[in-house]
């Protein structure tokens, strides 16, 4: 996969300021700030630079107010690091392609994976099935 470097000036006139906080500065946007999110088959694509991440299939309800998913829809697809930020070891999650921070994973989602990828609804775009 291509990686995406930007400005950061390029980043901050492409997205909100809320996006750009969010994914660029590794922001958190409220919980339940994204309850409107179809329920319908698509993708959910990288605001940043539209790579596909997460399929609407490995979407869930997790009760925290989130988007969270069990799988990206690839293992290529999302990065992972270690964030400390809160004096609490957590796995961030982030865009292979251009480093956006989307979120996090925890280890008590659902079968088949265990994993619970809790993510920022203002990091995604959802594009549905055609």
């Amino acid at each position: 996969m291509d990686k995406i470097n930007k400005s950061d000036a390029e980043w901050r006139s492409q997205l909100s300021e809320l996006a750009y906080k969010v994914t660029r500065k590794h922001g958190t946007e409220r919980a339940n700030s994204h309850d409107d999110f179809p329920k319908s088959a698509g993708v959910f694509h990288c605001i940043c630079c539209d790579a596909p991440l997460f399929d609407q299939a490995a979407k869930f309800d997790s009760g925290t107010g989130w988007p969270s998913f069990f799988q990206p829809i690839s293992v290529q697809a999302v990065g992972q690091s270690e964030d400390r930020k809160l004096f609490v070891r957590r796995i961030e999650v982030h865009c292979a392609a251009c480093r956006a921070h989307l979120g996090h994973v925890f280890d008590d989602g659902p079968v088949p994976t265990g994993l619970r990828y809790c993510l920022n609804g203002v990091a995604l775009r959802f594009e549905g099935a055609q």
